[in-house]
């Protein structure tokens, strides 16, 4: 049987995540929190940030970019940060 929980980026009971998807405080956050449906959203939305800002994922700075935008992304009011540029198809 899933594990359900109310997702705090959807506001419904939804399927929660098997085992905390980040490292640290912030990953046992979204394990708490945050959904299997939800957690996807931010796989897209990271995608996206990687490639329009050509992040690399071994460069320190890069992560510590994600992860920022990772915690807004799921617990703040604001949107994740977009490039001036993005222009979605």
């Amino acid at each position: 049987m899933a594990r359900e929980i109310n997702c705090t980026k959807l506001g419904k009971l939804s399927e929660g995540l098997e085992k905390a998807p980040y490292p640290g405080e912030l990953g046992q956050k979204i394990y708490e929190n945050i959904s299997k449906e939800a957690w996807q959203l931010w796989l897209k939305q990271q995608t996206i940030l990687m490639n329009e800002y050509r992040l690399s994922p071994i460069n320190p700075d890069h992560r510590q970019f994600l992860e920022k935008e990772m915690d807004k992304f799921f617990f703040s009011d604001g949107e994740s940060e977009m490039p001036a540029d993005f222009n979605p198809q």
